[in-house]
């Protein structure tokens, strides 16, 4: 099948505006603009995923940055038109598609995944509804119910330490953090402990839990000879957790 010239042209004119140096640039358009094209829409997508990913930006050099850049903006092929998800296809392009180099700091997919983590809960449309929700309820006797707009992350290097002058090793412990956005839309982060994690998780895989029937079941776990204090450290856990928003109160 004959593809029409307007189509022809029109490929041409796209493939050369992300690559090039690949691709010859359609007849008839002289290069003073073309060069305004290419120059325009090369910058806007590196400017949103320079404010979508700022640290990652400092960590890199000028000459690294726009050349990653560049190669997403040649080779990937983005699903939504949209450019508040652009940091999305920046990370599903580092994830999956980008060769790793040695300059790579280390950590860099953690990093970033963090970095989209913010940008999503920001733009995310999602509010806090308190409806079904007790915010005075016990949070010990009652089931407690968390913020859609708190998300619970681990990962293997502290991502929210991380910058040009702080690029750490893995340490031999993992990182948990609830990374949230509060009643004032700011986007903030709490880290936490390996048991506050547990006790998150529990609740929000059991919707019949109450906050004593998961910190029971984490001094089983644990086998703790003392479980009074597991009890101590879980009540004063969950209240931390309501404090942030985090916890929004309990079921009616």
């Amino acid at each position: 099948m004959t593809i029409p010239a307007f189509k022809k042209n029109q490929y041409e004119f796209t493939a050369h505006i992300r690559d090039p140096e690949k691709n010859k640039m359609p007849e008839g358009i002289e290069d003073r603009r073309m060069g305004i094209y290419r120059e325009l829409l090369f910058n806007n997508i590196e400017g949103f995923i320079s404010s979508g990913f700022p640290v990652i930006r400092e960590i890199f050099s000028d000459e690294n940055w726009h050349k990653m850049v560049r190669d997403f903006f040649a080779n990937h092929e983005s699903h939504s038109p949209y450019f508040l998800e652009i940091s999305q296809e920046f990370l599903t392009y580092l994830e999956n598609e980008r060769e790793p180099n040695n300059e790579d700091p280390k950590g860099l997919l953690e990093l970033a995944h963090y970095e989209w983590v913010e940008m999503a809960l920001h733009v995310s449309d999602d509010e806090i509804n308190m409806d079904g929700v007790n915010a005075n309820g016990d949070l010990l006797t009652r089931h407690p119910l968390f913020s859609s707009l708190a998300w619970p992350l681990v990962y293997q290097y502290p991502v929210h330490k991380m910058g040009p002058d702080n690029l750490p090793e893995a340490p031999e412990l993992p990182t948990y953090l609830v990374v949230y956005r509060d009643r004032s839309d700011k986007v903030r982060f709490l880290e936490i402990n390996p048991v506050t994690a547990r006790l998150i998780s529990l609740l929000q895989d059991n919707e019949n839990f109450t906050g004593t029937d998961a910190i029971d079941h984490i001094a089983k776990e644990m086998n703790h000879p003392n479980p009074e204090v597991v009890h101590q450290g879980g009540k004063a856990a969950l209240e931390e957790l309501q404090q942030h928003g985090i916890i929004l109160g309990t079921q009616m």
